[in-house]
């Protein structure tokens, strides 16, 4: 049965949704009026313009001009909905990568490949939030994984510890690229900003915070969003240890 537009997680089995023969809607006689793709589709540019929360079964049928009930034999739930959606965008990683080969240093290549997840994340403002709930890997995200650990050969590490790389750096993207979009909103309301500026400035002066009163008090450091992304990349990245036996130099 059709668990519709929960919000609690569902159990979706990655090799019956990616490995299965259900790609298309089942059923003998006439062909189907829609696709799993098309449905995908809809669904994405809805969550792009009105937000993840926008995406339900009824709206995405609306969307298509399909009864609600014909996109369960595409997409039993939403859960799945979203595993094909994070999939769908996925497939935008490949022209880029393909444009750009590895060049063999590794920091260079991961780096790369790490704003190529931040470009994906910003034209798709949705997608930290639906990462932020464990997700199976479709065709054009293991392509892209694919990618990412080839970018990791030259470091020597071990299978287990390259998907460890290519975790913390999707962890970290997701939650800068999440930061930088929740920023984006706030400026939308000035006055709320000019509070919590007012607030820090209180504290700082309380003395109870001296740490903070000296941070507050260093010089601004204006740089382009792009310019600050790619600062604390390359804390990240060049601070990796990838022998093993010593901490990495910060």
């Amino acid at each position: 049965m059709p668990r519709g537009d929960s919000s609690t997680p569902t159990a979706v089995d990655p090799q019956e949704l990616w490995l299965g023969t259900r790609t298309t809607r089942p059923g003998r006689g006439r062909k189907p009026a829609f696709s799993r793709t098309a449905i995908t589709a809809a669904a994405v540019a809805l969550a792009d313009t009105e937000g993840l929360d926008a995406v339900t079964m009824r709206r995405v049928a609306a969307e298509v001009g399909a009864g609600v009930m014909s996109l369960y034999s595409y997409a039993p739930d939403k859960d799945t909905l979203l595993e094909l959606m994070v999939d769908h965008i996925s497939a935008e990683l490949a022209p880029a990568t393909a444009a750009s080969p590895l060049t063999g240093d590794w920091r260079t290549d991961l780096k790369a490949v790490a704003r190529l997840q931040r470009a994906q994340m910003l034209r798709h403002r949705w997608l930290p939030a639906a990462l932020s709930t464990r997700r199976s890997l479709g065709p054009n995200a293991l392509a892209f994984l694919e990618h990412a650990l080839a970018a990791l050969r030259p470091t020597g590490l071990d299978g287990a510890a390259k998907l460890e790389v290519f975790s913390q750096l999707t962890g970290f993207v997701a939650g800068y690229a999440g930061h930088e979009i929740a920023r984006s909103a706030a400026a939308d309301h000035p006055d709320r900003t000019a509070a919590e500026v007012r607030y820090l400035s209180a504290v700082a002066a309380d003395g109870r915070h001296p740490e903070l009163a000296e941070a507050l008090a260093a010089p601004p450091r204006p740089l382009s969003p792009d310019a600050l992304f790619s600062r604390f990349l390359d804390r990240l990245v060049d601070g990796l240890d990838t022998d093993g036996t010593r901490p990495a130099d910060l």
